[in-house]
């Protein structure tokens, strides 16, 4: 995903648990999780709205060309 192997993750984690403790980690990740779940959620909302948005022009760009040869 980022370049990052099981060396990498586990250096992370031995770092984070000598900051933090092993007391807090679970909180800490729990927070992490939640907060990576709704960024997921706020992209996933945010594309969705772009494609509904991309769709309805479309159709408004396509009937207008449907307008515009029918007079001619």
């Amino acid at each position: 995903m980022f370049g990052l192997g099981a060396p990498e993750l586990l250096l992370i984690l031995v770092i984070a648990l000598i900051v933090f403790g092993p007391g807090k980690l679970p909180t800490i990740g729990s927070a992490l999780g939640k907060s990576l779940r709704e960024f997921k959620d706020a992209v996933n909302s945010a594309e969705t709205g772009n494609e509904a948005s991309t769709a309805e022009t479309e159709k408004e760009t396509k009937k207008e060309d449907t307008d515009s040869n029918q007079k001619a």
